[in-house]
C-alpha cells in the first residue's frame, strides 16, 4: 500500500507539473507579445450605417456596416483603379462629401504629430488616381467642405489646389521660413502641448481659409548632435556629426507671436483678423463654424488660467468676445481640444464645478444648460444626436479607476450604454446610431463590440480568445487593485500584481512603477494597466522572478476631480513624490512586502518624479530607474511647464528640483535617456548627471544615439529594458 500511495503522488505531482503554465520569459513580455488585438484607423461614413478601414495589404479601403460588422463593399481598390497610382498607401483623408479621398504615401515623421508624406488623389466616380502636386512633399492637406479644392503646407507656406481645373496650384504665403515664420502649422510648443498638427481651416462655403501665423524668429534655438548611428543609419553624418537646431521656448522665455489671417480665394485678399490677444498669449485653436464666414478663435493667456472664444467675421475681421472661461490655478486642455460645433451651439468641457462635466451653449454665447452633473469627471465627449437632442460620453464610474459610456439627453435623463465593468470607450457613427464599444479590465483582454445607442450589443467583433488562451498557458500573476490612506489623510488608489505562486507567508521585493504627470491617469482597470500597455505583460515577468510590482496614482493626477488634479499647482513634485514615498511606506508595513527592498522607476514626468521620490529625504527606496526625465522645469517648455508652475520669475516653486534635491538623494540610481530627445533634453540628465558628481554621489546612465523620447528603433527597445531588468535585480535582494 505505502508503494502504491508513493506512486499514485508521483503521478499526482508530474500531473500538475504538466499542467502548471510556464513563466513568461523577458522578451515575449516586452516585445509586443500580450498586445491585444484591437479595430485601428475606424472612420465612421456619412450615411450613419458604415464605417471605413484600410485592408491589411494597404491597397483597398473597405466599407463595413455598424449594424452587422460584415463587409458590405470596397471604396477603393488599387488593383482595379486607373491613372498615376502608389504601390500602397499609409492612410488617407476622405472629402467631407466622399467623393474623393487623399492617399497618404512615403510619410517622413518630423516630432510628435507632425509629418511631410506625399498625396495621391482619388476621384470615387471615375475611379481615377493622380497626384496632388508636383511640387514636393505636402504636410497637413485639408479638403474644402465640397472636396474641390485641398489646402496643404510646404516649406512652412500655404498652398491651394484647385482640383475642378486641373489641379491648379497657387501658393497662398510667400514668407514662411524654417525656423522663423510658419504658416498653418503649429511651432514644436503648440503641437507637442496643444496637441495638434494643423492651424488652417475653410469656412463651410469654401470662400475662404484662415490660419494662424506664427513668428518664432525670437524663440531661442535648441541644437541636438545626429550621429551616423544604426537602425537608421545616416550615412551624411559618418565623418562629423549633423547639428539639427530648432526653436524651443523653455519656461519664462519668448514664445512666437501669432496672429490669424484670413484669403479670399476668389479676390485673393488676405487680411488679419482683429482678435484681441495678449502680446505673450496663445492662439491653441481656430475653426470655421457652419455658418459662412464665421471663425471661432480661442486664446489664452500666458498663464494659461483664461480662455476666451471669439466669434470672428472672416471678412470684416470684427471679432466679438462670446465666452471667457476662468481659473485661480489653470484652464484643462480639453476645454478647447474638445470643442465642437453643432449648427448654432457649441459643447464646452470644463471642470467649473468641480468635475468636469458638458456644458450646452449658443454661438453667441448663451449658456442653454449643463448637460452632464455626474457624479464622477467626464473623460470624452463623443458627440450629439441633433435630432434626439443626445449627448454621448464616457465618464468615471463608481471610482477613478473605472469608465463607462453614457448618453444624456437635454431633459437630465441620463442612460448607461457600457455594462461590463472596468474600463469603456466608445466610436460612434456620424448619425449617432450606433458605436464601437471596446471594454477591458485587468485580467481581460480588450472585447470589441458593435452596439446600438441604446447600448443594445450586435455584434462582437473581436473578443481576443487567442490572446486569452495563449495567457492561460502562462503562469499569470494575480492583479489586484486596492487603496489606502496617508499619513495626510489623503485616500490613494494602487494597482498590485503579486508573482503567481505568492505565499504570503514570504517577503516579496517590489517594485513601483509610475508617471504622475498632472491629470494623468496609470491606475485604471483596464488591459492597458502596466508600463508597457500590454497587459502588465512587463510586471508579470518581474513577478517570475521573485518580485511584486505596484503602481500608484497620487495627488495631481486624473479622474479625482478639479481639487485633487490641481492641488500641485505652484510645487511640481512635492506632493506627488510625498505620495510615492507613503505608498512605499505603507506597502513596508504590509506583512508580505520586504520593505528594505522596494525600487521605484517611471519614463519623462515618472523619471522627473522617480528623482523627487528618491531624494523626498525619507529614504525608502533601495533604488531606482529614471528615463529621459526633467531634472528641472527651467530646462522644459512655456506652455507645459506655465500652466503648472507659471515662470521662473514669479515662482519660487522651481528652486525645489531634483537638482536641488540631489544632496538627499537615497539609493542607488540608474538614468536613461536618448540623446535626440526633441522633447525632454538630454541636457536634463547631463546637468544632473554633473550636479551628482559635484555631490559626490555613484550612479549608473545608459545613453541612446539618435534616439528621442521614445527611445526605441532596431533593438533599441530591447536593449533598455533589459539594462532596466538587470539592474533592478541585481540591487532587489532575492
Amino acid at each position: 500500500m505505502k508503494k502504491l500511495f508513493v506512486a499514485i503522488v508521483s503521478l499526482l505531482m508530474a500531473a500538475t507539473a504538466s499542467w502548471a503554465g510556464k513563466d513568461i520569459d523577458f522578451r515575449s513580455a516586452v516585445s509586443g507579445a500580450f498586445w491585444a488585438d484591437q479595430l485601428y484607423g475606424i472612420k465612421p461614413l456619412n450615411d450613419g450605417e458604415s464605417y471605413a478601414r484600410v485592408s491589411p495589404d494597404r491597397k483597398r479601403i473597405v466599407r463595413y456596416s455598424f449594424k452587422t460588422g460584415e463587409e458590405v463593399g470596397t471604396i477603393l481598390d488599387l488593383n482595379t483603379a486607373k491613372g498615376e497610382k502608389p504601390a500602397s498607401f499609409s492612410d488617407y483623408i476622405m472629402a467631407p462629401d466622399e467623393s474623393r479621398i487623399l492617399l497618404q504615401t512615403n510619410t517622413k515623421a518630423i516630432y510628435r504629430r507632425s509629418k511631410t508624406a506625399e498625396y495621391y488623389v482619388y476621384t470615387v466616380a471615375n475611379n481615377t488616381v493622380e497626384r496632388l502636386s508636383k511640387g514636393g512633399p505636402q504636410q497637413e492637406p485639408l479638403f474644402s467642405p465640397d472636396g474641390n479644392q485641398v489646402a496643404f503646407v510646404r516649406d512652412n507656406n500655404l498652398f491651394l489646389v484647385k482640383l475642378l481645373f486641373n489641379n491648379s496650384e497657387s501658393q497662398i504665403t510667400e514668407d514662411g521660413k524654417f525656423n522663423y515664420v510658419l504658416n498653418g502649422i503649429p511651432d514644436w510648443v503648440y503641437e507637442e502641448e496643444f496637441s495638434y498638427s494643423r492651424a488652417f481651416d475653410f469656412s463651410a462655403d469654401g470662400k475662404m481659409l484662415a490660419w494662424v501665423r506664427f513668428d518664432e524668429s525670437e524663440v531661442p534655438l535648441y541644437e541636438m548632435q545626429m550621429f551616423k548611428g544604426l537602425s537608421p543609419e545616416y550615412t551624411a553624418n559618418a565623418s562629423y556629426p549633423h547639428d539639427y537646431s530648432y526653436k524651443y521656448p523653455v519656461a519664462g522665455e519668448p514664445n512666437s507671436k501669432v496672429k490669424v489671417l484670413t484669403y479670399d480665394i476668389k479676390s485673393h485678399v488676405t487680411r488679419t483678423m482683429a482678435v484681441p490677444l495678449d502680446s505673450d498669449g496663445y492662439i491653441p485653436r481656430i475653426k470655421f463654424t457652419e455658418t459662412p464666414d464665421q471663425l471661432a478663435i480661442v486664446t489664452l493667456n500666458r498663464h494659461q488660467s483664461r480662455m476666451d472664444i471669439y466669434m470672428g467675421d472672416a471678412r470684416s475681421t470684427v471679432c466679438k468676445l462670446i465666452l471667457s472661461e476662468k481659473d485661480d490655478r489653470y484652464v484643462k486642455e480639453n476645454a478647447y481640444e474638445r470643442l465642437q460645433f453643432f449648427g448654432n451651439n457649441f459643447v464646452l468641457q470644463s471642470d467649473r464645478s468641480g468635475q468636469s462635466q458638458l456644458y450646452w451653449y449658443s454661438t453667441t454665447g448663451q449658456l442653454l444648460r449643463q448637460v452632464t452633473n455626474q457624479p464622477m469627471e467626464v473623460c470624452d465627449f463623443y458627440g450629439t444626436d441633433p435630432e434626439r437632442k443626445t449627448f454621448y460620453y464616457s465618464a468615471k464610474d463608481g471610482d477613478p479607476t473605472r469608465t463607462a459610456v453614457f448618453a444624456t439627453d437635454l431633459g437630465g435623463k441620463t442612460r448607461k450604454l457600457s455594462t461590463e465593468i472596468g474600463s469603456n470607450s466608445a466610436t460612434f457613427s456620424t448619425t449617432m446610431k450606433y458605436f464601437i464599444n471596446v471594454y477591458s479590465n485587468l485580467t481581460t483582454p480588450p472585447v470589441t463590440t458593435l452596439r446600438n445607442n441604446a447600448g443594445k450589443v450586435l455584434k462582437t467583433l473581436i473578443d481576443n480568445r487567442d490572446l486569452r488562451e495563449r495567457v492561460a498557458t502562462y503562469n499569470m500573476p494575480q492583479k489586484e487593485m486596492f487603496t489606502f490612506t496617508t499619513s495626510e489623510g489623503v485616500k490613494l488608489y494602487g494597482w498590485m500584481m503579486k508573482p503567481a505562486d505568492f505565499d504570503p507567508s514570504k517577503k516579496y521585493p517590489v517594485i513601483m512603477h509610475q508617471y504622475s504627470g498632472p491629470g494623468s491617469q496609470s491606475v485604471s482597470d483596464s488591459w492597458g494597466a502596466g508600463s508597457n500597455g500590454a497587459g502588465g505583460s512587463y510586471e508579470a515577468y518581474l513577478c517570475s522572478q521573485g518580485i511584486i510590482c505596484v503602481t500608484v496614482d497620487g495627488r495631481g493626477t486624473g479622474g479625482r476631480g478639479r481639487d485633487f488634479e490641481k492641488c500641485t499647482y505652484l510645487h511640481l513634485g512635492q506632493l506627488e513624490s510625498k505620495d510615492q514615498v507613503e505608498a512605499a511606506l505603507w506597502l513596508g508595513q504590509q506583512p508580505y512586502v520586504d520593505k528594505d527592498n522596494i525600487a521605484i522607476w517611471g519614463w519623462s514626468y515618472g523619471g522627473f518624479n522617480t528623482l523627487m521620490s528618491m531624494s523626498e529625504g525619507r529614504g525608502v527606496f533601495k533604488c531606482g530607474v529614471a528615463v529621459a526625465p526633467p531634472t528641472s522645469w527651467r530646462y522644459y517648455d512655456t506652455v507645459y511647464t506655465e500652466r503648472y508652475m507659471r515662470t521662473p520669475q514669479e515662482n519660487s516653486g522651481y528652486d525645489d528640483d531634483a537638482l536641488s534635491r540631489v544632496d538627499k538623494l537615497h539609493g542607488k540610481l540608474l538614468i536613461c535617456h536618448g540623446l535626440a530627445d526633441d522633447n525632454v533634453h538630454v541636457r536634463n540628465t547631463y546637468e544632473y548627471a554633473e550636479t551628482l558628481v559635484q555631490a559626490d554621489k555613484q550612479f549608473e546612465m545608459q545613453l541612446y544615439t539618435n534616439r528621442n523620447h521614445s527611445i526605441y528603433g532596431g533593438n533599441t527597445r530591447i536593449h533598455l529594458f533589459t539594462r532596466i531588468t538587470d539592474f533592478f535585480l541585481s540591487n532587489l535582494k532575492q
